[in-house]
């Protein structure tokens, strides 16, 4: 293995780098980006029967806004359940940009990566082929060894670059692709919070409307 990255020249060099932190992020993500570390089950769930007793403190909302992207989302619709439904949804989509950012977080480095790892391997190979040539130059075609020391330059950076081009781009498209299911998902849910308590804002104040109709009765 030492042979062939020595016959690759100093190209490899970037191209070893990158493969690395391509297969570093890629783990990072995957770990990150399970879907019970970003949608706990039966979390909104929960939240709702706090909603519905009228149990839920400060302190709950914080410990929620730090238990996951879900909960961060949540807990910003939380925090404006008393206000009207414009603000209880600007803060949701305000705290939703956030989360997707983080959610995104490193993919770009992984498809830049997928992009210029080809290029690298071409820029080997051109450099192979240069030295090619300037050994043609000096010392004619007569040594095939001398030959063959810039043709497997060439060759080698090429193949390094795409094996790391080719694994780096499919894990980047797939964890776009998770990450767009993920958005979805959150969405649905916090959707489904604040209709909850609309809903429930409305029960509160005909319930409330209905015993002051009745007490002024009296």
């Amino acid at each position: 293995m030492l042979e062939i990255v020595q016959a690759g020249g100093w190209v490899m060099l970037p191209i070893i780098v990158g493969s690395i932190l391509a297969f570093a992020i890629i783990i990072e993500r995957l770990w990150t980006l399970q879907e019970r570390r970003v949608l706990p089950p039966n979390l909104s769930k929960e939240v709702w029967a706090l909603v519905k007793d009228d149990s839920l403190s400060r302190k709950q909302i914080e410990t929620l806004n730090d238990s996951s992207p879900l909960g961060q989302i949540l807990a910003a619709g939380l925090n404006n359940r008393h206000r009207n439904r414009e603000v209880m949804k600007e803060s949701i989509e305000d705290t939703g940009r956030h989360v997707v950012h983080e959610l995104n977080r490193y993919l770009n480095s992984l498809g830049t990566i997928a992009a210029i790892s080809p290029l690298l391997g071409l820029l080997g190979t051109v450099i192979g082929m240069v030295n090619v040539f300037a050994a043609i130059t000096t010392h004619g075609v007569g040594d095939p060894g001398i030959l063959a020391g810039g043709i497997s330059e060439a060759l080698i950076t090429t193949a390094a670059g795409l094996c790391v081009a080719i694994p780096s781009l499919i894990g980047y498209r797939y964890l776009r692709g998770r990450i767009d299911a993920l958005v979805v998902q959150m969405e649905r849910e916090a959707l489904t919070l604040v209709e909850s308590l609309l809903r429930k804002q409305y029960l509160d104040t005909l319930e409330s409307n209905t015993m002051t109709a009745v007490n002024g009765d009296q």
